[in-house]
């Protein structure tokens, strides 16, 4: 590798660790407590507090904009109710006690889910993402909504995630993500970026459980690896979030500014004198 090439992959490595700056803090806050303990309030509560303070410490430092705050605000809600459901299910557990549990799902859970979303908001700033050949709105969106469908009905009808995904690969079959490191574009097939960060997830998974953020059914007694048909959930999520951010700025930049202009016309209009016929 030459010597440009080498200090593009560490910027690419930097650039990659700042957006993993609150995937990060969530890791270090379960390996702390699951070693040290939580003597003053149960652990569960504790990494909600963490949390909370990591995320205002990013706002204050200006790591994150008041526009991904409320972006990540809305994966936590979404990732509770799944959670909510999910537990009720028996498809996983958070086996230890906590002050902020709700129907056995500690408030802190929510916050997995905002992490992947703070992720995603981070590399589209600093590496500048872009997408050629976006599917239109409407069917990404109705992508979206029917994986998340799936998560709860898979449960009393057939599980459809795998015509989800074949209809998935089929509307993205066209679509290609642009990003920059040190103002050098590169670009990827947006499928293959989907399923690479699917599978670091489910590493992270791997890292949680054994941490014990959550168990599943197999690891009641003892801890084991993750059962790697996880990643095909990971790999919707991430479309969903992907998608949810997309349309989030779509709307952003070009819709609501349209509005606005529309807006601005009219009040002219009605401020201005009547014409004379």
């Amino acid at each position: 590798m030459s010597g440009a090439g080498l200090r593009k992959f560490v910027q690419f490595g930097w650039n990659q660790a700042l957006c993993c700056a609150f995937p990060v803090v969530i890791f270090a806050a379960l390996g702390v407590t699951k070693w040290l303990g939580s003597p003053l309030i149960p652990r569960y509560d504790l990494i909600l507090v963490l949390c909370i303070a990591a995320q205002a410490a990013m706002v204050l430092l200006k790591l994150e904009t008041a526009d991904e705050l409320k972006v990540i605000t809305l994966f936590h809600v979404i990732g509770l109710g799944l959670e909510l459901f999910k537990v009720h299910m028996g498809s996983w557990a958070y086996p230890e006690d906590a002050w902020t549990k709700v129907a056995g799902v500690p408030l802190y859970s929510g916050f997995m889910y905002a992490s992947v979303a703070s992720y995603i908001c981070q590399a589209w700033r600093r590496f500048e993402l872009r997408f050629q050949a976006w599917p239109h709105p409407y069917a990404a969106v109705g992508l979206a909504t029917l994986i998340y469908a799936n998560f709860f009905t898979h449960h009393v009808i057939p599980d459809l995630r795998w015509l989800l995904m074949l209809g998935l690969v089929a509307l993205f079959s066209r679509t290609w993500v642009s990003f920059a490191v040190g103002g050098r574009p590169y670009r990827m097939h947006a499928v293959v970026s989907f399923a690479l960060i699917a599978f670091f997830i489910w590493l992270a998974e791997n890292i949680s459980t054994l941490l014990g953020a959550w168990r599943y059914p197999n690891q009641a007694t003892r801890w084991d690896w993750v059962h790697w048909g996880k990643m095909s959930s990971w790999f919707l999520l991430v479309i969903i979030s992907i998608i949810i951010v997309a349309q989030l700025k779509d709307l952003k930049y070009r819709v609501l500014p349209r509005a606005a202009g529309a807006i601005r016309k009219g009040e002219a209009e009605a401020e201005a004198p009547p014409r004379r016929g």
